[in-house]
């Protein structure tokens, strides 16, 4: 996956701006806090898959190191 859970929420929109909306429905703040940290387990699953499936990404397409 490219979006992971150490990353904020503002970080992700200002990459991928078509994501805004995922986090407006599933009523995330754009903040500078991972996700890790205001999402609950549960719900970050959830939101990971489908931020990362919005933006086209999934462990597939990743490399490792980099």
């Amino acid at each position: 996956m490219v979006i992971q859970s150490n990353m904020t929420p503002e970080a992700i929109v200002d990459v991928w701006g078509d994501t805004a909306n995922i986090f407006e429905k599933y009523n995330v703040p754009l903040t500078k806090q991972p996700l890790e940290s205001i999402v609950e387990n549960e719900l970050l699953i959830l939101l990971l898959q489908e931020l990362n499936s919005v933006v086209g990404s999934s462990t597939s397409t990743c490399i490792e190191g980099g």
